[in-house]
């Protein structure tokens, strides 16, 4: 199925949105909860699916909706369509700060691997499905980076990253990260975990037991400030209660 062709616009500077234009029957795919607004005569409906194969059986959509549930991902996903002559928008944010990535999944080859929280949005016929891992040691010690997100499709597509994004542009190149930090990385891209080298590296080089290494010719795009960092600084500073911290029972 051919993606529908929209257009958007990135609104924000630190916390940003992104608001898709749609012409007249042009459809947008959207994890649930992501919706900030929407113009009048756009309809959304909730799907099983992203509705990529429109000849898709029940039984196929239920095994795929299935493995979007194992790994914490919703069953569903909301369908914005534009029932009216003239063009009208939507817009989307993720739950927490950062930035919002459109990559054009035709300069890609058509495919892109993301981090399972990193998807926001997408154009119709977009197909988003999850991608296991198939190296055994990115699933015992990838941490965010073993179970994945795939998007396939010649459309639009929005990614949301924490902090600032930076795009890698690798030539037969090898490049070292923190798992949190991978956003994602488009095909030609191979993707495993090595552990770090040396005792004094491990115990006291504050980056981790493992780093993602990417290997291949193509794009990376790397977070700085990943939510699950922000989140357990949170939680460390937290106001702490008759010795126990804010929250605990």
């Amino acid at each position: 199925m051919k993606c529908h062709e929209v257009d958007y616009e990135i609104i924000g500077h630190d916390m940003q949105m992104v608001e898709v234009e749609l012409d007249a029957g042009e459809t947008v795919i959207a994890e649930a909860g992501a919706m900030n607004y929407m113009e009048q005569g756009i309809s959304f409906d909730t799907k099983m699916g992203d509705g990529s194969n429109a000849d898709q059986g029940v039984i196929s959509k239920l095994f795929s909706a299935g493995k979007r549930a194992i790994t914490g991902e919703s069953l569903f996903m909301t369908h914005f369509t534009n029932n009216d002559a003239a063009k009208r928008r939507v817009s989307f944010a993720a739950p927490f700060p950062g930035s919002i990535v459109a990559v054009d999944l035709s300069t890609t080859g058509e495919q892109l691997l993301c981090q399972k929280d990193s998807f926001l949005a997408a154009a119709l016929g977009t197909q988003v499905d999850i991608a296991f891992n198939r190296r055994l040691g990115s699933g015992f010690f990838g941490g965010e980076g073993f179970v994945l997100q795939r998007m396939q499709g010649d459309g639009m597509a929005f990614m949301h990253a924490g902090g600032t994004v930076v795009r890698k542009e690798l030539k037969g190149e090898s490049l070292y990260l923190d798992t949190g930090c991978l956003v994602a990385f488009s095909s030609g891209i191979d993707y495993d975990i090595k552990m770090v080298s040396g005792l004094k590296s491990l115990f006291f080089g504050g980056e981790g037991m493992c780093l993602a290494t990417l290997t291949g010719t193509g794009s990376v795009w790397i977070q700085s400030l990943p939510f699950s960092r922000l989140a357990d600084r949170i939680i460390a500073m937290a106001p702490k209660l008759n010795g126990r911290q804010q929250g605990e029972s």
